[in-house]
């Protein structure tokens, strides 16, 4: 008898509205059932709560009605490991507001090799990416802001461009606050008909990328329209780590252009991205330079193989002096104690700057760019009073690999 097959559409309805499965506050997730809210973090008045569903491994569009029949709500909500999809969403007391978003689902899990080829059939994740939101079998959606409520909820499996991101801990999805990396703010100013895959990960490099299958990963399903932005140099750089150091003149290059050449062969389209500066000041308040010759090395590899690139270290030099010695680390992590990792603000402008470059690209990426996103200057940044995102309920103190 043949295996049932999987759904491809879950719908869900809160406080008696719209259609689809009844789900009260107090149903916590179980695997059996196949949804629920996490535990610790099913709604409670006006904190943050976590709605998983089990769903296989793909791109899903969302779909959330917010909104509350007795109070007026805002609403943000987050996918997975925190990626931002919609942020600030109000509605008054009795109105409803529906809104669309892609989320990308993956597991560890990879095509097993033919019989006696190299290979793996995992990729292999470090210990602390044990348990993450971002690499289980659920679609994990996080409802935060001042007064969050969903009302209703619809996911559908879809077939979508893919933009995939490559790279290291300023580029993942942190998985708990005060950490955050501009990866994860991208799809919020992207149209809800590409999804991002954020397979950037805290301490990596372009080799240990490669050896620990986390390219392979990629390569199994990136195909024809899709995009893979490639950001490394942090980790590559450092000497004191012989199993994976990469000279900036030679070894380098030479990685960048297997990236390159892997996505090419698959009609995906690589883009390079130069490294954000790590934030230190000299005494005139100019940034120095702390990344050598690697982001000029990326420049170079990018002319000569006629691939886009986008300035992240010459935009994010241009904010950090802008803001300055005292305001700049209110853009980063640990109360701005950490001169590399960035907090929901800073990453936040350095998404930005990433879409300004693509905006200014010959990329079709840039059709994906919402409309209704705002101009954005990196010599003219937003401070960060007048950019309060909201925070996540899943905290952690514990530094990122690498750091």
């Amino acid at each position: 008898m043949p295996a049932a097959a999987e759904p491809d559409r879950w719908e869900f309805r809160f406080a008696g509205q719209g259609a689809g499965i009844p789900v009260t506050a107090s149903e916590l997730y179980d695997p059996a059932k196949g949804y629920g809210f996490e535990p610790g973090f099913a709604p409670e008045r006006d904190k943050p709560f976590l709605f998983s569903i089990k769903v296989p491994e793909g791109n899903y569009r969302v779909t959330v009605t917010l909104g509350n029949a007795k109070a007026k709500a805002r609403t943000s909500v987050k996918a997975e490991s925190r990626r931002l999809m919609l942020w600030g969403v109000e509605t008054p007391k009795g109105r409803f507001d529906t809104r669309s978003f892609i989320v990308n689902v993956r597991t560890p899990t990879l095509p097993p090799p033919p019989p006696n080829a190299p290979g793996g059939t995992a990729v292999r994740i470090n210990e602390r990416e044990v348990g993450k939101l971002h690499w289980d079998d659920k679609l994990t959606l996080e409802f935060a802001d001042t007064a969050p409520h969903v009302a209703a909820l619809r996911v559908e499996k879809v077939d979508v461009p893919t933009l995939y991101l490559a790279g290291d801990s300023t580029v993942t999805d942190q998985p708990a606050e005060p950490g955050a990396s501009w990866g994860q703010m991208l799809t919020s100013m992207l149209t809800p008909d590409i999804a991002v895959a954020n397979h950037a990960e805290s301490g990596e490099t372009m080799k240990s990328f490669i050896t620990g299958l986390r390219l392979d990963k990629i390569l199994s399903s990136i195909k024809a329209g899709d995009t893979l932005f490639i950001q490394f140099g942090h980790n590559d750089s450092k000497t004191a780590w012989p199993q994976t150091y990469v000279d900036a003149a030679t070894t380098y290059p030479a990685y960048l252009r297997v990236f390159i050449a892997e996505a090419r062969r698959r009609g995906a389209v690589p883009v390079l991205i130069t490294s954000p500066h790590r934030r230190n000041f000299d005494a005139s308040g100019h940034i120095t330079n702390s990344h050598g010759d690697y982001p000029d090395a990326v420049r170079k590899v990018a002319a000569e193989e006629g691939v886009a690139l986008i300035d992240l270290n010459a935009m994010s030099k241009d904010i950090y002096e802008v803001l300055g010695p005292d305001v700049a680390p209110r853009a980063f992590s640990n109360g701005g104690k950490d001169p590399t990792h960035h907090n929901n603000y800073g990453a936040w402008l350095l998404a930005r700057a990433v879409v300004a470059g693509i905006a200014v690209s010959d990329l079709p990426l840039k059709s994906h760019i919402r409309p209704d996103l705002l101009p954005f200057d990196p010599r003219h940044p937003p401070g960060p009073d007048a950019l309060i995102l909201p925070e996540s309920p899943i905290r952690s103190d514990v530094t990122p690999r690498g750091n």
